[in-house]
């Protein structure tokens, strides 16, 4: 059984994730086995601060330890979780258990900057810590049904996915909520973007990334109209589309998570974590140049 310890309760993951890795309050179908959380430190908020007494409180009603710093967490877990709202404070977090080869998985946005995300690869790669980041939204049960319909429909030649895409400065952009949209578009095209147009205002934004071939993905995130999560998918002999309904996702990133935390072998590519990052860097960019193309290796 893998011990896990979570750092930081702005977040109702915390409390989502442990009652499904300890399989109370959820469906037996929802249940993750194979690790539980052992301990977890309650930490600070920038963005959401009065919501860490309330998921303190239910985390002690699950039998989680709770500690002061998150490096009492040492010598009482095997894993980390990351699990802070502000993606500009996951290096902070997770360097200390990257530095000493812990698995880490960090919750989204990975980081907010190129620079932050490359301070968590290199530890990452250099001491041999298992390191994923993503959202959820990745796992959810459509998009992973999309690949057994491959087949049918043919390679992928572009999706149109849209995202409830909620602003808050302390994590600028598609690095809110958009990123949930981001992560649904990178399950299905993988990485290898080259181009990102981008415009936006208060009602919401429409982004346009191009890959090689001719693939074409746009991602329209939702703020004046009704929210929620879907996709097209175009395949070269037919066309799928799905909304996105419940929260299965969360059990089926979970049992990635735990698996990452028992073989040591991420189920993401870092290569194409940080590419997430570039692609709302840029994205952002091309927004403050009228929807210009950015070339995204240059961001």
């Amino acid at each position: 059984m893998v011990r896990i310890g979570m750092v930081d309760f702005d977040t109702s993951h915390v409390v989502e994730f442990t009652r499904r890795l300890h399989g109370v309050g959820v469906a037996p179908e929802d249940v993750v086995e194979g690790a539980g959380v052992a301990a977890a430190c309650p930490g600070a908020s920038d963005m959401m601060p009065e919501r860490i007494p309330v998921y303190a409180e239910q985390m002690r009603d699950l039998g989680v330890e709770l500690v002061d710093d998150p490096l009492d967490l040492l010598g009482r877990v095997d894993a980390v979780m990351v699990e802070s709202q502000q993606g500009s404070k996951h290096l902070r977090r997770a360097e200390p258990f990257l530095q000493r080869g812990l698995p880490v998985f960090v919750d989204k946005p990975f980081a907010c900057s190129l620079e932050d995300a490359e301070a968590m690869i290199s530890p990452a790669r250099r001491h041999g810590a298992p390191l994923m980041s993503c959202s959820a939204l990745r796992y959810d049960p459509k998009v992973l049904e999309t690949a057994a319909l491959q087949g049918q429909l043919g390679e992928c030649r572009g999706v149109d996915v849209w995202s409830s895409a909620a602003l808050h400065p302390g994590n600028p952009g598609l690095f809110h909520y958009g990123i949930h949209g981001v992560e649904m578009v990178y399950a299905l095209m993988g990485a290898g973007c080259r181009t990102v147009r981008s415009v936006s205002d208060a009602g919401g934004s429409v982004t346009v990334g191009i890959w090689p071939g001719q693939r074409m993905a746009t991602l329209r995130g939702l703020r004046a109209a009704a929210g929620g999560f879907g996709f097209v998918y175009h395949g070269e002999r037919g066309r799928w589309m799905a909304s996105i309904e419940g929260a299965a996702f969360y059990s089926q990133m979970l049992r990635r998570v735990v698996a990452m935390f028992e073989t040591g072998a991420p189920p993401i590519d870092l290569s194409e974590t940080r590419e997430i990052v570039a692609f709302i860097l840029a994205a952002a960019a091309s927004e403050e140049r009228d929807g210009a193309p950015v070339d995204l290796q240059a961001e």
